[in-house]
């Protein structure tokens, strides 16, 4: 994925395309925010997750995310000439593995520094393989774009479409014949987990103060995942398909459009749901994403206002490496233990001793708006991080 870098994305026939960087970097800041509020009690309502059924602003993030993984993706082929052959499929390979263990590494590290900093010895800290999250977040990165670029070169493009509704239909007809809209123990989802990874492996989520693990990144639901990301494959086409940017924003607004509507007019029977990744999610999202994208291209890419953008650049030039890093200082701020004499225990984290101690003070008590400061800082901390490597002209490839 970095040619996920699509930054150094140049078209074929056109130049490079800022607004596809400026968008991955929006949605790598907007999920490093959303992840980090100073409280996670205090939140204002567009940065929560929808409960169940539904969709907030917070929602879109990772979704638009994976379908800029598939316009990377398209980009990334190219040189393969979107035919299949060992060389392709063993860099997808390798890349996805990489991917996969990185995930796999942070939970790790989370569990470990935790224990460390609990009453646990280092080496019981360490030893933690019997309870830590198989999938998550890089995990599903890792599975979609290892079996959707696969896919990719293997299937025809005229039969990429007819692959993707094959399965959304599918996984329509498991969510409903399988209680899949349902949050309970009955939901297929969760007993495919259940059965196959262990609950001891899976997250576990809180609807309606009812507890269940049911892991919003889970093996049933890749399928749809890896369906929004040869959607946004197939954008990529649109793009490269043309030099002119005037024509990418028009075929872009209409694929957005029609995936739109078409997914919230299907949501009456498949309610839009990003904890199983519904496929009116995908739909859904797919099409704001591609909307988003045209409006950016034409913001950016044909008025050329980009002093605004130049923010989430740094962000959007090395976007794994930036996420990695914002979960790796989270839960290095969520973990060290510091004095905290107002604490019952005498004790707080890091990040609950600034959230206390400095923000909301600064914010007069606001406690909603201090966890919101929190969660910005944060954001501009790793900013400052990325902006080096940025001016450096570094970019981490992963």
């Amino acid at each position: 994925m970095s040619e996920t870098n699509t930054a150094q994305a140049k078209s074929k026939k056109g130049g490079r395309l800022l607004a596809l960087d400026i968008l991955r970097g929006i949605t790598i800041a907007g999920m490093i925010m959303v992840n980090n509020p100073g409280s996670w009690g205090h939140i204002y309502a567009p940065l929560e997750h929808a409960e169940w059924n539904g969709l907030t602003p917070t929602d879109l993030v990772f979704p638009f995310f994976m379908f800029i993984m598939g316009v990377s993706t398209y980009f990334s082929l190219r040189k393969y000439n979107f035919e299949f052959s060992w060389a392709s499929f063993a860099k997808i390979l390798r890349r996805t593995v990489v991917i996969y263990l990185i995930g796999i590494a942070i939970a790790w590290f989370g569990l470990t520094l935790r224990g460390v900093m609990g009453e646990k010895t280092f080496l019981e800290a360490i030893n933690n393989f019997d309870r830590i999250r198989l999938l998550g977040v890089m995990p599903r990165l890792a599975l979609c774009y290892g079996i959707g670029a696969t896919c990719a070169l293997l299937i025809p493009k005229k039969g990429l479409p007819w692959t993707i509704a094959g399965m959304l239909v599918v996984y329509a007809f498991i969510l409903v014949f399988g209680n899949g809209f349902e949050f309970s123990d009955r939901n297929i989802i969760a007993i495919v987990d259940r059965t196959i990874l262990g609950e001891n492996h899976m997250y576990a989520d809180t609807v309606g103060g009812v507890r269940l693990k049911l892991d919003p990144e889970g093996l049933v639901s890749t399928l749809p995942s890896i369906a929004h990301m040869l959607i946004g494959y197939l954008c990529g086409s649109l793009i490269l398909g043309t030099k002119d940017n005037s024509e990418r924003i028009n075929r872009l607004f209409i694929v957005g459009t029609i995936l739109t509507f078409a997914g919230l007019l299907l949501s009456y029977g498949l309610p839009i749901n990003k904890k199983v990744w519904s496929p009116t999610f995908v739909l859904t999202t797919c099409g704001l994403a591609s909307s988003f994208l045209a409006l950016l291209i034409w913001i950016i890419d044909i008025k050329g206002y980009k002093r605004w953008c130049r923010f989430f650049e740094a962000f959007g030039v090395n976007p794994l490496f930036m996420y990695c890093l914002g979960a790796v200082l989270s839960i290095v701020f969520g973990s060290v233990r510091v004095p905290y004499a107002v604490a019952a225990s005498g004790y707080t984290s890091f990040n609950g001793w600034l959230y206390n101690a400095i923000y909301v003070p600064v914010c007069g008590g606001d406690m909603t708006l201090a966890s919101l400061l929190s969660a910005l800082i944060f954001v501009m901390f790793n900013w400052c991080i990325g902006y080096v490597l940025y001016k450096k002209k570094i970019y981490i490839s992963i």
